[in-house]
């Protein structure tokens, strides 16, 4: 029997493997999801995926089930609160921009209609870009689309969220297919 072909970064690791069957550039067109992949990809920064996908569960406690509308209300209390919080990465500057981008995503939400119409609206037709790799060490670490879309977002205020943390992100919501070729979760 043929072994199964996955993009190499999920190795083995069972949850990681699920992730990568199951969410990873499969494409998001609910902002509750949006927002949550924008949470976790900020608290990402500078640590690997893993760490975050294992806290995930934590963080959907912390963080009001990823509802924008009720972290972008969290108080200074609610900021120690977190910074109390082992389930997640207690990271001051994490956490509060975190709340600022909730606000700015709902400011988004009311001037496009939804964050997913203004994300989606920076690929040609809203379709999601298909890209060809032999490996996943050919997957560059940023685009001119995550150039694009991490300028407008810090022009709105966003925080944690540079070119390489945006591709990441457009990654994982599935507005670019990076899956490698012939790997399981490649869409056809």
């Amino acid at each position: 029997m043929k072994p199964i072909k996955r993009c190499e970064w999920c190795g083995n690791d069972p949850l990681y493997v699920e992730y990568h069957d199951k969410e990873w550039g499969k494409p998001v067109h609910d902002d509750r999801v949006m927002f949550e992949f924008l949470l976790l990809e900020n608290a990402q920064a500078g640590l690997s995926w893993i760490t975050i996908l294992r806290k995930r569960e934590n963080y959907r406690k912390a963080f009001s089930g990823f509802d924008p509308k009720k972290v972008a209300k969290f108080t200074d209390e609610d900021v120690e609160r977190l910074m109390q919080d082992s389930g997640i990465v207690r990271n001051r500057l994490k956490i509060t921009a975190a709340i600022n981008n909730a606000k700015l995503f709902i400011e988004i939400q009311k001037e496009f209609g939804s964050f997913c119409n203004y994300l989606w609206g920076f690929l040609p037709d809203g379709k999601p870009i298909k890209n060809r790799w032999k490996s996943w060490k050919d997957i560059p670490p940023t685009s001119e689309l995550s150039d694009r879309i991490s300028a407008d977002m810090k022009k709105r205020g966003f925080k944690f969220f540079g070119s390489t943390i945006c591709y990441a992100h457009i990654q994982a919501t599935g507005l670019v297919d990076d899956h490698i070729d012939g790997c399981v979760a490649k869409k056809k």
